[in-house]
């Protein structure tokens, strides 16, 4: 199969190249098509991706990517964002699960995340009233939480699970989280088989890090998902051993979730793990579960070992090692 690559800033360079050695090693028969998009490119080009990068992927249907820069406060806007408005990547699905030999306070965390990809104050629409106000504006559809709603019960059905949780602010935010909820809850009628209920947010927060494994998939709008995405992704160890894909009708981009790290880029001790676990994500959705399954359990085997202690982007592990180490088990 074919897929555009994209390794993006900082780390993502040794990180895409250690998802390309264990690709060749694995045979699973990946023809990898690059293209640059990110600050790094922006600073050399004055564009934020290169030419042709929106076509190819459209045309492909398939994209891994690494991680990207973004200026905070000004400058450009996220290119992961523009990418899943782009493609209309309506779901942003993150499983956390704990990795025996990553120490953390829970041992038995297995949580899917489905987070609306496309609206929220994240559709970007913020303007000046005057010079010292600034309006950002919430933007949630009946159509798009019908969709994200959907997707998680089928995608809960599909995997075997048991229940989903819906995640919201409708206490205060009546008209967005509360028509993101009722949308909800009229969807979950036509899944009788499995359970649902919803959480107010910040008490979400607290019931995580107190006892996680009494959630399963938890549905939410994009704001919440993107927090509790990461929250989830610290109870494992941290963004480093987090695996992502943003899904659309069409299109599918897998990524790495967490930031490009320059303090430690070109060190060679960056963390691949979350860019390979993408990689699996993306062979067992292109009907190579036999693939997918021994690249998964050869890094689970690595990191068991103590080749990754940390979860953090950084970490004691030299990447070449720890990319080899995951070879040998082929």
């Amino acid at each position: 199969m074919k897929a555009v690559l994209i390794p993006g800033d900082g780390i993502g360079v040794e990180i895409s190249e250690s998802v390309k050695q264990v690709g060749n090693a694995l045979c699973c028969d990946v023809e990898w098509e690059e293209y640059e998009a990110g600050a790094e490119y922006y600073e050399k080009t004055g564009k934020l991706m290169q030419d042709g990068l929106l076509d190819r992927v459209a045309e492909l249907g398939c994209a891994l990517k690494g991680p990207t820069a973004t200026p905070i406060g000004s400058g450009f806007r996220s290119i992961n964002v523009q990418l899943r408005q782009h493609f209309k990547t309506f779901s942003n699905l993150r499983p956390v699960h704990s990795l025996e030999g990553v120490k953390t306070r829970f041992d038995n965390v297995d949580i899917i995340i489905v987070r609306e990809n496309t609206e929220d104050l994240y559709k970007g629409i913020e303007y000046m009233y005057d010079a010292d106000t600034a309006h950002g504006i919430k933007l949630i559809t009946r159509a798009a939480s019908e969709k994200i709603a959907r997707f998680a019960f089928d995608y809960a059905k599909k995997q075997g699970r048991k229940k989903v949780t819906c995640v919201h602010k409708a206490n205060i935010m009546k008209l967005t989280d509360g028509m993101f909820l009722q949308t909800f809850e009229e969807v979950a009628k036509d899944y009788p088989e499995i359970d649902s209920d919803s959480v107010i947010v910040d008490a979400l927060c607290m019931k995580l890090v107190t006892d996680p494994t009494q959630f399963d998939v938890l549905v939410a709008p994009n704001l919440y998902g993107d927090i509790i995405s990461d929250l989830c992704a610290g109870l494992v160890g941290g963004l480093g051993f987090a695996p992502s894909a943003n899904i659309g009708d069409d299109v599918v981009i897998y990524e790495a979730v967490h930031g490009s790290a320059p303090d430690i880029a070109g060190q060679g001790i960056s963390n691949p793990t979350s860019l390979l676990l993408s990689f699996a994500m993306m062979l067992k959705d292109n009907g190579m579960q036999d693939k997918a399954s021994k690249l998964e359990q050869a890094i689970f085997d690595v990191v068991k070992e103590g080749k990754k202690t940390t979860g953090d982007i950084g970490g004691s592990a030299k990447t070449v090692e720890f990319t080899q180490a995951i070879i040998e088990r082929f």
